[in-house]
């Protein structure tokens, strides 16, 4: 299974051990570190032989340590195995995911604020997002030109004060407090950017000491009866 390259473009730097993707600053318009691999073995298999009985199941390094697997599984198994221990000794807490679906937030279905929607994490303390996908469809990103933030598109802010009903003062924490204004709109030139199979990416967060935007990015739409192998801190 290989990773391809991502995209050329001024957010994304390639690296190539990591080594280079833990250490390499973001600056400037580049807030997503690609270290862009071709891993071998089969990740089908895990995926596969693993049954799913909700919409997302954690896999503990126990589970991955008693399957019944052929030459090329248990070299993927090595490669998941390995990228939980690198990410642990890096100080993260990596969480192995096997999933069919994320839950859908149809609360206020003119925002929907699941992962589903191009959106940016946000963190109290310096940390970056780290992800990689395995198997099944691959998450994106989307340059930051290239989207706006929901909570200022005209029509989605009054639909939203509709909801709040509050003094105006108030307005913009309760805009926080429901994560409305971590969500993003995308343009309509957008081109939003795949992440691949295999690469290891380190995603800027929005945190009070960031010197770059934060990373937009959303989880793809599964394919039917493919479930998504992934792993994320």
């Amino acid at each position: 299974m290989s990773g391809a390259k991502p995209h050329n473009t001024n957010q994304i730097h390639c690296v190539t051990s990591f080594q280079d993707l833990v250490s390499m600053p973001f600056h400037g318009k580049i807030n997503a570190i690609c270290w862009t691999r071709k891993l071998i073995g089969n990740f089908s298999e895990i995926a596969n032989k693993i049954e799913l009985n909700e919409n997302i199941a954690v896999l503990d390094e126990d589970e991955l340590f008693n399957l019944q697997l052929s030459e090329q599984g248990q070299l993927a198994r090595e490669i998941l195995l390995n990228d939980l221990k690198v990410l642990k000794a890096y100080g993260k807490a990596p969480i192995l995911n096997l999933i069919k679906c994320y839950e859908r937030d149809e609360t206020y279905p003119f925002f929907p604020t699941d992962v589903y929607s191009f959106h940016v994490d946000c963190s109290p303390v310096p940390t970056d997002t780290f992800l990689c996908t395995y198997y099944g469809e691959s998450s994106e990103i989307l340059p930051n030109a290239q989207a706006t933030q929901k909570v200022l598109v005209p029509e989605i802010r009054d639909e939203l004060k509709k909801i709040y009903r509050g003094a105006d003062e108030g307005f913009e924490s309760f805009l926080s407090e429901h994560f409305f204004d971590l969500h993003y709109l995308p343009k309509p030139e957008a081109r939003p950017i795949s992440l691949g199979l295999g690469n290891l990416w380190r995603l800027a967060v929005d945190h009070p000491e960031s010197k770059v935007l934060p990373c937009l990015h959303r989880a793809p739409k599964e394919k039917n009866g493919q479930n998504r192998l992934l792993i994320i801190c």
